[in-house]
């Protein structure tokens, strides 16, 4: 089984910042939320067991995000 996920790039050197943004409130019922580079790590790659089965989460070269099997 292969499942794609696609995720967009985006330009954030000339994307203005609000000046005061409001911090973001996390909910108790929110569900939990992972940053990928810190969840793949160096190597681009996790591994998550679900149900028993073992699945690999890897970033492609174009930045896009593929769990297989």
């Amino acid at each position: 089984m292969v499942c794609f996920i696609s995720t967009k790039m985006m330009d954030t050197a000339n994307t203005p910042t609000p000046a005061a943004a409001a911090p973001t409130e996390h909910s108790a019922n929110a569900p939990p939320s992972y940053d990928s580079a810190q969840l793949l790590g160096a190597d681009g790659i996790a591994f998550i067991t679900h149900q028993g089965q073992r699945y690999q989460l890897r970033q492609t070269k174009a930045g896009k995000l593929i769990l297989t099997k």
